[in-house]
């Protein structure tokens, strides 16, 4: 039997022990998230601020999460906004704590806090369409300089990343789950989703991986991992970070707007954007749809592979999402 989740205190415990290796002992700590990973703020005596991350066990390996570190470190050096990442006291890039009772390896982290908010919190339930526009127009941009460095970037020798190609979409075992057989779906869902997977899956075959449409993406843009600050967007958390289509990052941005009446004008920035900085020929952006309908496959997967989050009301809504873009772009009843 797997041992239970530990709790806020012991996680506290195990941040506050990790902050030594960062020269930093008994710096005040802010639980900030606990989702994917365990996030705190950390005040350090300087009036400097630290976000720490002890990383979700079993999702990346620590030569992975060193990709991950010397990814967003060349991300910097080119200009684009991504975290700080900071290294241990000795130059490592990453520390290991044991976390609760039964004593569980989880690795931490350490970047610069970025002051702001998220994108999620500045455009709120009912934006002004102008303001989408402006964040998503500004969005794109980053996007697309994220892109173009990882069309340019040769990878160092050891790097290892995931991939959302097509195995890690639609193969046996998808990087985020096996979406079609969620035990909570009943029969026809099931086996809609099936079907689904395998006419995905020949789309993305036939679309192919060619180099100005694939290549290192975010994999999870979505509004709250952008902090929007005075005079620019920060993009941080690229726990999901790997090889992917460059379409996925616009499904990401733009998922959480698929019921709004502001996602044609947030398209339409986004691309306006993008375009200000890299190339995006109308066949790449005619694919959109289809990215869509992946994002919400692959976030069922999500919730499949993580059954201890209670989230039956989301994945109602996801396979309806699923049915009505399956039904637009595959002609899927």
């Amino acid at each position: 039997m797997a041992p239970a989740d530990p709790s806020t205190a012991h996680l506290e415990r195990a941040a506050a022990g990790a902050l030594a290796e960062w020269g930093l002992a008994h710096a005040p700590l802010t639980l900030v998230s606990r989702a994917e990973n365990v996030v705190f703020r950390v005040d350090a005596p300087d009036g400097r601020r630290f976000a720490l991350r002890l990383h979700r066990p079993g999702y990346h390996d620590y030569d992975e999460l060193v990709s991950e570190h010397r990814w967003t470190e060349a991300l910097l050096d080119a200009g684009v906004d991504v975290p700080v990442a900071r290294r241990t006291r000795d130059g490592r890039p990453y520390a290991t704590v044991a976390v609760g009772p039964h004593g569980e390896a989880r690795v931490v982290g350490m970047v610069d806090w970025v002051e702001g908010a998220p994108m999620s919190s500045r455009l709120g339930d009912d934006p002004s369409p102008d303001l989408v526009a402006e964040c998503y127009h500004r969005l794109g941009a980053i996007a697309a300089s994220l892109h173009e460095h990882g069309a340019r970037w040769t990878p160092p020798d050891g790097f290892r990343r995931h991939a959302f190609d097509v195995d890690g979409l639609t193969g046996e075992r998808p990087f985020w789950g096996r979406f079609w057989e969620h035990p909570e779906l009943g029969a026809d869902d099931r086996a809609l989703l099936g079907r689904l997977r395998h006419r995905v899956r020949e789309r993305l075959t036939a679309y192919g991986s060619g180099r100005g449409t694939y290549g290192l993406i975010h994999a999870d843009l979505h509004p709250g991992n952008v902090i929007v600050g005075e005079s620019r967007l920060h993009l941080i958390d690229f726990d999901d970070g790997g090889f992917g289509w460059h379409q996925y990052d616009f499904a990401t941005a733009l998922f959480s707007l698929r019921a709004s009446p502001h996602l044609a004008r947030a398209r339409e920035a986004m691309v306006a954007g993008y375009r200000t900085l890299r190339r995006l020929d109308d066949h790449a952006l005619d694919q959109l749809p289809l990215f869509l309908l992946i994002r919400a496959l692959a976030l069922i997967g999500w919730i499949a592979d993580r059954p201890e989050i209670p989230r039956k009301p989301a994945l109602a809504d996801l396979v309806d999402t699923a049915r009505r873009l399956a039904h637009e772009v595959l002609g899927e009843a």
